[in-house]
């Protein structure tokens, strides 16, 4: 199943506020528990802020904002991987 066209409904703005938010909720809360519910965060403001940014809501304000969301949390783990990967 290809799934390559859900990059149409990126949104880089929401992707780096989560991104952004998410880094530091990972890292400003120092309990291991917060990590299983990053995800549902960053697609809840994803959704948020992608309802903000449009002034309504639709179906596709919400595949977009959820999205962006949770492409956020996969680019922080590509980005950590890259870095452990160069480190070793």
């Amino acid at each position: 199943m290809d799934i390559t066209f859900l990059t149409e409904f990126a949104v880089p703005i929401i992707v780096g506020i989560c991104l952004c938010v998410g880094y530091i909720v990972k890292n400003m809360i120092p309990s291991d528990g917060i990590n299983k519910y990053i995800p549902l965060i960053m697609g809840a403001l994803g959704v948020a802020l992608n309802v903000l940014i449009n002034l309504g809501i639709t179906p596709q304000i919400l595949l977009g904002g959820l999205f962006s969301g949770l492409a956020s949390t996969g680019l922080h783990q590509a980005f950590k991987n890259l870095i452990n990967h160069k480190e070793d």
